[in-house]
């Protein structure tokens, strides 16, 4: 066996002796280019910037041709205009990206007119949007009340009262203009992870960790409805805003379809394989969109009660998600970033990239202002349009709380969008104003590439 084993060492060592000897000139050599491929791969290019699509077909310039009647485009780069000749009357001018078949036989009368730079530098400014100029925000009020970590807020659609609730089991409501606390409604066994408030009819739905989903009648004050189903806590609710129907998602791993006046489940949506963090709400659709922390979001079809489109694009789990209240956009957020998506088949359109945590809140008005709430206590305010940062604003944990405790679990605007609410983990509600001191010159508009545009 050991006579065999030589044998085999032997023969490998004389071929790879062999190998070397026939390689060892080439050795280090970068290996010549393949022509076909080269060449290919400059025709792709060519037909995606320029549309030639034939082989050693060469881009002609834009001609104009003279004449009385309209400007003709005939082909050509971007960066050449066709316009009128000296001679030619008033005209219409007709472009396009297509090349023609066939050229003008005579040439003549064709003139070659370069694009001025100044036509370059317009279309150079379109291409890249300036961030809008926003005041800056400060704080405004310090709410306390709650005697533990404060998870999630609802303001009510008159705009004159709020709801927050947290670990300490509670709901509480709160008079918005004053900050004074107003009542106490106690119920939940567990902590309460997410609230709504209904805009058709006087009820506040919660959730909670103990598996209830809770129905208040505002009028009196007291638990009307529970809905049964979840098999583990629910952690997020939303209502639709022209149905009778509740959205709530959980550890349970499905969205459940309430009708919040017979207390019956419409439909039970499954798919994800993970804890349901987020669920959002719209007429158009999707009319569901759920996100959980098996890093994926999904746009459910209400009437078939099924996913129609799964999002892979997020690395880390999906604990917010924001419909913009006029466009056909949503935005979802992550332990790696926040994502802009395009409705209704959630074409991604742009990252928000800078705000290093885990985002548990997103809130935006009808101003553009996006904002998200950090675990670090760390909230960015965002132009919605271009995805510039243009505040960064650090919380400070109140008086006898632990340093760490200051991340920022839910964020709300008033209906105003004049305020803006955020829940902490200081056990404390913070209330935020626009800085009336605060102006464009104070405060320039950051670019996208980070530099500064002074007015």
């Amino acid at each position: 066996m050991s006579k065999r084993g030589d044998t085999i060492r032997s023969l490998v060592l004389k071929q790879a002796k062999r190998a070397r000897d026939v390689f060892i000139n080439s050795y280090g050599l970068r290996p010549d280019d393949y022509n076909p491929a080269k060449r290919l791969k400059v025709d792709v290019k060519m037909a995606a910037e320029y549309g030639v699509s034939k082989e050693g077909e060469e881009p002609q310039p834009l001609l104009a041709k003279k004449g009385t009647g309209a400007t003709k485009l005939i082909t050509g780069f971007e960066t050449t205009l066709a316009l009128p000749a000296p001679s030619a009357g008033p005209g219409t001018l007709v472009a396009g990206p297509q090349k023609p078949s066939k050229l003008p036989e005579s040439t003549s009368n064709l003139q070659v007119l370069p694009v001025p730079t100044s036509v370059l530098a317009t279309q150079s400014k379109g291409r890249h949007r300036e961030a809008q100029w926003h005041p800056q925000w400060k704080i405004m009020k310090v709410l306390t009340g709650h005697v533990g970590w404060v998870r999630t807020i609802a303001i009510d659609w008159t705009n004159e009262w709020f709801v927050s609730a947290g670990d300490d089991r509670v709901i509480k409501v709160w008079d918005l203009a004053s900050g004074h606390l107003k009542l106490t409604l106690t119920g939940h066994v567990g902590c309460v992870k997410g609230l709504a408030i209904s805009k058709r009819s006087p009820y506040l739905f919660s959730v909670g960790e103990d598996k209830m989903v809770k129905c208040w009648d505002l009028e009196t004050n007291k638990v009307i409805r529970h809905y049964h189903g979840h098999l583990s806590g629910a952690y997020c609710c939303a209502l639709h805003p022209s149905l009778d129907l509740l959205a709530t998602g959980g550890r349970d791993a499905t969205v459940r379809i309430w009708d919040i006046r017979t207390k019956n489940e419409v439909h039970t949506l499954m798919g994800h394989n993970h804890t349901v963090h987020s669920v959002a709400s719209q007429d158009a659709n999707p009319q569901i969109i759920s996100g959980s922390q098996d890093n994926t979001i999904r746009l459910w079809d209400l009437v078939k009660g099924a996913s129609y489109k799964t999002l892979t694009n997020h690395k880390k789990g999906i604990r917010a998600l924001l419909v913009h209240p006029t466009e056909y956009t949503f935005a979802s957020g992550g332990a790696d970033n926040i994502k802009k998506w395009k409705c209704p088949e959630g074409e991604f359109m742009t990252n928000f990239r800078g705000h290093e945590s885990i985002i548990h809140s997103l809130a935006i008005n009808h101003d553009n202002v996006l904002v998200s709430g950090g675990d670090n206590g760390t909230i960015k305010l965002w132009d919605w349009s271009t995805a510039v940062n243009f505040q960064t604003i650090d919380t400070v944990a109140q008086p006898g709380s632990l340093e760490s405790e200051s991340a920022v679990f839910a964020a709300e605007f008033d209906h105003s969008g004049t305020r803006l609410l955020t829940a902490e983990a200081d056990k404390t509600i913070k209330i935020w104003r626009e800085d009336p001191n605060s102006t464009p010159e104070t405060h320039p508009v950051k670019r996208a590439d980070g530099s500064i545009k002074r007015f």
